[in-house]
């Protein structure tokens, strides 16, 4: 098993994440990981069950940036050799060296400590014999910080998996670049959002084989919203706007 990383954007200049652990397991109900997901003293290497039946896909604390895997990029966690099966737990345990940047200005991000025993990520990986199934985190960075005034941060992370192989994609060019705008792919309550890069290039990943809308929201508040209904995915189908999507000015409009 491979597991990555990758963001939705955010409002922020950096979002600084220490990532300590990432573990797997087969039972979706299996106990938290011993000593709050630090290693068993056992000798095991990487890849070895530890107890309760976990898997290590990381061990070597990392702290990244999350936006600086948006658009589709990914940051490789690691990966492990596991006997073939089917697994439903991740954990992904954090450390406390977490801050935000805004502004130039850096802000310590508190973890609440209901959370210190990681992230718990239901998924249904069918892990076959002489094969590699890669999967993606996917860490919402805008809506997992939440601002208690003062200054103050707090870090409540919003996460999903992406199983890449089986998941459908938009992508497209999205114009003017002054307009700065968001886009999201919205099914009922279900959202996933992106921001273009500097080309006005986006891609939303991690979709279902369902009928979206795709919605073009500008934070430049010159330019008016703009939607696109009724594009029916399959599944792993990579689906490409043919042409440019050209945000009108609200001067225009009126």
């Amino acid at each position: 098993m491979k597991i990555s990383l990758t963001d939705a954007p955010a409002a922020y200049d950096e979002v600084n994440i220490e990532i300590r652990q990432v573990l797997v397991n087969q039972d979706e109900d299996a106990e938290e990981p011993d000593d709050n997901g630090e290693d068993n003293d056992n000798g095991e290497e990487d890849g070895d069950e530890k107890d309760n039946g976990w898997y290590s896909i990381l061990d070597d604390s990392m702290t990244v940036n999350l936006l600086d895997y948006q658009h589709g990029a990914t940051l490789e966690l690691g990966e492990t050799e596991l006997e073939a099966g089917q697994y439903n737990q991740i954990r992904l345990i954090l450390g406390d060296n977490n801050t935000i940047v805004i502004d130039g200005e850096t802000y310590a991000l508190t973890t609440p400590s209901a959370q210190q025993s990681g992230y718990k990520l239901l998924v249904n990986a069918n892990v076959e014999e002489d094969q590699v199934y890669e999967l993606v985190i996917d860490f919402d960075a805008s809506q997992s910080i939440v601002e208690t005034g003062n200054g103050n941060y707090i870090l409540k992370p919003v996460l999903r998996t992406v199983d890449l192989e089986e998941q459908a994609s938009i992508s497209g060019k999205v114009l003017p670049i002054e307009a700065e705008p968001f886009v999201y792919a919205i099914v009922g309550q279900d959202t996933v959002g992106t921001q273009p890069d500097n080309e006005g290039n986006f891609k939303l990943v991690g979709l279902e084989d369902v009928t979206y809308n795709v919605s073009f929201n500008p934070t430049n508040d010159s330019y008016a919203d703009s939607l696109v209904e009724g594009i029916e995915l399959e599944e792993g189908e990579e689906f490409e706007f043919e042409e440019t999507i050209e945000l009108e000015s609200k001067g225009a409009l009126n």
